[in-house]
């Protein structure tokens, strides 16, 4: 995977306010650390590092900050955003080495179409999004692809299907569920417990009316003598 030139500014200044400065002039506050490095605080602009994480790799595209006089290799990690306008407020760049191996999180993408689980009507339920794999920070996949061709109703893909590239491996154990062919959901109308009865009892009437012969009718007065 190649990595993304990012430039950055060293020795902003630390504070609330200060950050609020730097992000009014389209800057994004951010801190260097890792291997032993001493946390160095930086700046980069917010519409570079937009576009190099936009790419398929998202958070684990390899960034080359260069800060100054020095330049490190980096993964982008603990981004925070705003609550209300969603924009990166801050940043942790993490050192790596490219003959390390790291932990990522890959997002897995179901492909295919279930046939048989759609001729029954029923529907596909992706039940994990992401998977941590472990590899070389050039090895890690921009995501994993799972073929739900061959699911059934009632059947259900494992992380042991999913198919991984060489060199990278994975911790989480290999039973946990992916996707699973889910049965169509029958919809069921409750009708409450008064209405119930009231519906009960006109039916009862109904019948009465039906199957019960007609009274015959008193004699007049006109028709007596």
């Amino acid at each position: 995977m190649p990595e993304i030139v990012l430039e950055a500014q060293v020795g902003r200044a630390i504070g609330s306010r200060a950050a609020r400065r730097l992000r009014r002039d389209g800057l994004v506050p951010g801190t260097v650390y890792g291997h032993g490095t001493a946390p160095v605080s930086v700046a980069v602009g917010a519409r570079d590092l937009r576009n190099a994480l936009s790419g398929e790799a998202g958070t684990n595209t390899l960034l080359s900050l260069q800060a100054g006089s020095e330049t490190y290799l980096t993964l982008a990690r603990e981004l925070q955003r705003h609550p209300v306008k969603g924009t990166l407020t801050h940043v942790d760049f993490v050192i790596v080495r490219r003959d390390e191996v790291i932990s990522a999180e890959v997002q897995i993408n179901l492909v295919g179409e279930a046939l048989e689980v759609q001729h029954g009507d029923g529907m596909v339920e992706q039940q994990l999004f992401t998977l941590t794999v472990r590899a070389l920070p050039t090895d890690i996949p921009n995501s994993l692809e799972l073929d739900i061709s061959g699911l059934t109703i009632g059947s259900s893909l494992r992380v042991a299907d999913l198919p991984l590239p060489d060199a990278v491996t994975t911790d989480v154990d290999g039973e946990v569920t992916v996707a699973v062919g889910q049965p169509p959901r029958v919809e069921v109308v409750e009708v409450p417990e008064g209405e119930a009865a009231a519906e009960g009892e006109e039916a009862v009437e109904g019948e009465g009316a039906a199957g019960e012969p007609a009274e015959a009718a008193a004699p007049s007065s006109s028709d007596e003598g």
